[in-house]
């Protein structure tokens, strides 16, 4: 049995290029399809947000239109509701990496908010690089790759072949023209490689022991190769 940390947002709103705040949190089956089949293998799972806030989840992101109808919805909704793990978090601060073997990040529009300038989140996923522990990262999780900076100042995933939520995904969405910055120029920007798959279609990048998703589409997947690297 293997034990993963899940770093998640405690962001509810994520602030627009006007200063305006739009409702968010984490997108559900970024972090409900990870859960579940690292839970079906055995494994144990911990949560952990800034300041060991309950993680909200994106409302959005409970639709039956982006869950496959409503069994499925109601089945996601139960998930990220009830879910012990989800409800009784751990501070960010307070985590010991010493205590876990994998790190996941799921996206949502909220780590732009929060961990992408979070010191807690870029130490962890700083030191979880360095150790060679699986990373995985999906959709708008990689954010957080941005707090990852070592102590000379450059950003530790440098160099690494990663994918996110792309800006053709961005725009479809609806969100490119009302953001602060988009994702995958910022990700661009700090020195990793960003694939970019076709749009909201299953992709995934694996890099050493770095693993991303690009989209919601991506979860199962990246939670499959996951399951690889613990063995």
């Amino acid at each position: 049995m293997a034990k993963i940390l899940f770093v998640m947002t405690g962001a509810d709103q994520w602030t627009l290029a006007d200063g305006t705040k739009h409702p968010t949190g984490y997108w559900a089956d970024e972090a409900v399809v990870p859960y579940e089949a690292l839970k079906a293998a055995g494994h144990e799972i911990t949560v952990a947000t800034p300041g060991g806030v309950v993680p909200p989840v994106d409302s959005a992101s409970l639709s039956p239109d982006v869950n496959g109808g409503p069994e499925n919805a109601a089945k996601v909704r139960s998930v990220a509701e009830n879910a012990a793990e989800f409800r009784a978090p751990v501070a960010l601060g307070d985590v010991t990496l010493d205590d876990y073997d994998a790190v996941h990040v799921p996206g949502g529009h909220g780590p732009m908010e929060d961990l992408a300038v979070d010191a807690d989140s870029g130490r962890i996923l700083t030191l979880a690089l360095r150790r060679g522990m699986p990373v995985s990262v999906v959709c708008h999780g990689p954010a957080a790759l941005l707090a990852a900076v070592t102590e000379d100042g450059t950003h530790a995933y440098a160099g690494y072949r990663i994918t996110a939520f792309t800006n053709e995904e961005e725009k479809m969405a609806g969100n490119a023209d009302k953001a602060k910055w988009l994702l995958q120029d910022r990700l661009t920007e700090a020195g990793l490689t960003v694939r970019v798959g076709d749009p909201f279609a299953p992709h995934v990048e694996v890099d050493r022991n770095v693993i991303t998703g690009q989209n919601p589409a991506s979860s199962g997947p990246l939670a499959e190769e996951l399951l690889k690297k613990l063995g």
